[in-house]
């Protein structure tokens, strides 16, 4: 094992051993949680690794090269812990987990085995099994530039630079009504045309979904109401009076950024691509064959 610990390889050298596993895990919304399968707490870079969610780990399958480090751990779905209306709610979705192996008498002495993130999660009979997935996985996502005439960018992010706190771009309101989930209603607001949180992010600041949030597919008026309808249901329950963060959408048009964002200077798409009639074309139609432009 690279980089052990030398008082830990100590310990392990004398054949008599008091060792556990300790797991850490990182939600995306900051939250985190320590296990261990030890039969007592730890406590070490400021976390408290509990002893009593009964998480064990198989063993972790590592190899050189570029091949993804993985692993399964398995534990109870308890209030306490891990509980199944979160991971329903997609709260552990690419949470990062770091696995080491700890000497339960001196935690200073320990070495970290493993550093990655939750894949695939399964749930049964009131326990889960998650996969973990090494840090070697991200290179089994294709990158790269793509040429299109739409922008590729994700409005507010490191390509489109367009900053989300700009007045007249985001409305916090709380819910007035909520219809499966997906169809939400508010009192009428003003200073925002409708359709212009089409295409844009509902995103739940309270309550038992805080933190969720989905992607507008309509606003409009119905009934007197402004009324917001998402692509897909969000996955925990949303109640009357919770806040919500409404931001105005973007269709990746050139002329939407240009005229409602004023952001052209940062537009991630090709408007002037050709297109496919005009790459297949055959040039003997063309009226003038002298290698000028076809306008």
């Amino acid at each position: 094992m690279s980089g052990l610990n030398a008082a830990l390889h100590a310990h392990l050298q004398t054949g008599v051993t008091t060792t556990c596993r300790a797991w850490a895990l990182t939600r995306k919304d900051g939250t985190v949680l320590g296990f261990t399968d030890h039969d007592g707490p730890l406590f070490f870079d400021g976390i408290t690794f509990r002893a009593d969610t009964g998480l064990s780990a198989l063993a972790i399958q590592q190899t050189t090269g570029l091949s993804v480090d993985n692993t399964e751990a398995l534990g109870a779905l308890s209030d306490a812990s891990i509980r199944e209306e979160d991971i329903e709610a997609g709260r552990y979705d690419g949470a990062e987990i770091r696995a080491w192996l700890v000497n339960w008498q001196d935690a200073a002495q320990r070495h970290l085995q493993f550093r990655g993130t939750i894949g695939e999660l399964r749930r049964s009979g009131g326990a889960f099994e998650a996969e973990l997935r090494g840090l070697t996985e991200a290179l089994n996502r294709p990158l790269g530039r793509v040429y299109q005439k739409p922008c590729s960018a994700v409005l507010g992010d490191g390509g489109c630079r367009f900053d989300m706190q700009t007045s007249g771009y985001v409305k916090e309101v709380p819910a007035a009504q909520i219809n499966e989930r997906r169809i939400f209603h508010f009192v009428p607001f003003g200073g925002f045309d409708t359709g212009w949180f089409q295409h844009g992010r509902l995103i739940v600041l309270d309550g038992a979904a805080k933190g969720l949030s989905g992607v507008i597919k309509r606003d409009g008026l119905a009934g007197g109401q402004r009324v917001i309808e998402l692509w897909h249901p969000l996955r925990a329950d949303v109640s009357a009076g919770d806040r919500l963060r409404l931001e105005a959408g973007c269709d990746k048009r050139a002329a939407t950024c240009r005229l409602k964002f004023q952001n052209f200077v940062n537009f991630q798409g090709f408007p002037d691509i050709p297109g496919d009639d005009w790459s297949i074309s055959d040039p003997s139609k063309a009226g003038s064959l002298n290698g000028g432009s076809r306008r």
